[in-house]
């Protein structure tokens, strides 16, 4: 991001229409602003998620709270407080079973959701549609031209009908493979440590270390970048509780019947990594797609798959201060045995990581992949945080409280809920009791308290017209006349202040 010039511009839709609900199945119930992204920033999609909108793919939207039928609170688990519940262990547990002795669980997923780690509505098709096409490009300070969007149409189009069959469900292209140190054994009464001397390690948990050494030296060699799996934690002391690291470390024991790898690939641009293994993903997700959500084997394309998977207006930033592996989109695959069998899409923000999407080979729905993925990378986020000390919270997407099925992201605690209203966080067991009573509610006890990042002056938002960047007052003054003042207004209270001074909003 340092040193990095460049801008988010994007076109706005309104969400006067209401369309098809993904979880109540009400026709004309689900309300929600959409913009389209041409090209984004991560410091402004933190943002705009920080006031409630999402992304898939490039389309970007907010649903509207107070309106729609299932209001949707974007939802973060405080990710270096967490603590795995029973039904967390359960699930890391019955991974190990299936790992050490290749028993796979009969049955269902133990009441996992059909959806799994991220549920996301996902957009609607916007009540305006852009121009044909889109080539305006941006002044000297800006790097690059708008790409053409003569097939947004087209796209607009899919993504209401993806929205209609399931939504959301639910890091340098590395291999993580399992880290197996454990806690030091307590010293045995009357016999006090040696300070002198380091804690006393088992031996097995030396070949564990050596064993990954090895694994890394040979990734480094192969091109692969740095390993990404969960940090060993410093030896402890016996008496005190298990970190999730423990137990993921525990689910993947050595010498066992099965063999389960995570590999970070970037998905945009897309990495040498991620084209290789493009097929493989694309089968995965069309075998998931028709039997978790009943697609017809037409249904799930590959142009559906590579426009709300693959596709992303978040290029790759860098910082000094940020993760090794960059900022930006990303597929975290799941390796079992040298095949897919599942992959997150997720996004690595300035303050989190966020979850887009999680498919798996239906085969392996009893290991409650879902559920597995989230705490891998909740894992993933605390080891990411160790490189960049804000990088702090895991966001998975949206709770929805009307929808019970989706209720199972609040047991990811600690966790907060965005108030819809002044869009500061609440934590969940304060806003429980409101939901209960009402399906929209306003989480901020204050009264008096309103939306402190609300844009006082519209003249102040940014807007790009013809080649220029300009502020919306100069751009008003030039198209004598304009009638678009409420509309950008409205979009410019939905972004709030900073990121209206900062994204360029596309004007024909």
């Amino acid at each position: 991001m340092a040193g990095n010039k460049s801008y988010t511009i994007v076109e706005y839709f309104g969400g006067d229409d209401g369309y098809r609900c993904g979880y109540c199945k009400n026709e004309k119930g689900n309300f929600s602003h959409g913009m389209w992204s041409h090209t984004m920033t991560v410091q402004d999609y933190q943002d705009l998620i920080d006031r409630g909108w999402r992304r898939s793919g490039k389309y970007v939207y907010k649903p509207i709270m107070n309106k729609t039928c299932c209001p949707q609170y974007t939802i973060r688990c405080h990710a270096l407080k967490f603590q795995p519940s029973k039904s967390h262990k359960k699930i890391l547990k019955k991974m190990s079973k299936f790992i050490s002795k290749g028993e796979l669980p009969t049955g269902q997923e133990d009441g996992e959701p059909m959806d799994s780690v991220c549920e996301e509505a996902g957009p609607r098709e916007p009540s305006k549609v852009c121009p044909a096409e889109v080539k305006c490009a941006a002044p000297t300070d800006i790097q690059k031209e708008v790409a053409e969007c003569s097939a947004i149409r087209e796209v607009q189009k899919e993504v209401a009908e993806a929205a209609s069959t399931g939504s959301e469900t639910s890091r340098t292209d590395p291999v993580s493979v399992p880290d197996g140190r454990r806690t030091a054994t307590a010293p045995k009464p009357g016999m006090g440590a040696d300070p002198s001397r380091p804690p006393c390690r088992k031996a097995k948990d030396l070949r564990k270390e050596r064993h990954l050494q090895k694994e890394q030296m040979r990734q480094h060699a192969d091109g692969i970048s740095s390993i990404v799996s969960p940090t060993p934690p410093p030896p402890t002391q016996t008496n005190q509780p298990k970190n999730l690291e423990d137990f993921i470390s525990e689910s993947l024991p050595e010498n066992s019947s099965h063999c389960l790898e995570v590999r970070l690939v970037r998905s945009n641009p897309p990495s040498p990594q991620f084209k290789a293994s493009f097929d493989a993903s694309y089968q995965v997700y069309k075998l998931y797609q028709m039997a978790i959500h009943k697609d017809p084997p037409d249904k799930p394309s590959e142009s559906q798959f590579r426009r709300f998977l693959c596709d992303s207006p978040l290029e790759a930033e860098y910082s000094p201060d940020g993760p090794e592996v960059g900022y930006g989109s990303f597929h975290q695959q799941y390796w079992l045995d040298g095949r897919i069998v599942a992959v997150g899409v997720i996004d690595i923000l300035p303050t989190c990581v966020s979850s887009v999407y999680l498919y798996y080979h239906p085969d392996f729905a009893s290991l409650s992949l879902g559920s597995y993925s989230a705490l891998r990378e909740i894992a993933f986020t605390r080891q990411l945080q160790k490189q960049s000390p804000k990088l702090s919270y895991y966001y998975l997407g949206f709770y929805i409280h009307s929808c019970p099925k989706m209720r199972y992201k609040g047991q990811y605690r600690p966790s907060d809920l965005l108030c819809p209203e002044t869009y500061v966080w609440v934590p969940i067991e304060r806003c429980l009791p409101q939901l209960e009573n009402s399906r929209y509610a306003r989480f901020n006890q204050d009264p008096d308290a309103g939306d402190a990042r609300a844009l006082k002056d519209v003249g102040r938002a940014l807007v790009l017209y013809r080649r220029t960047v300009m502020p919306y007052g100069a751009y008003s003054r030039k198209r004598k006349g304009s009638s678009d003042e409420t509309e950008v207004q409205q979009y410019a209270g939905l972004v709030g202040q900073d990121c209206a001074e900062r994204i360029l909003l596309y004007r024909a």
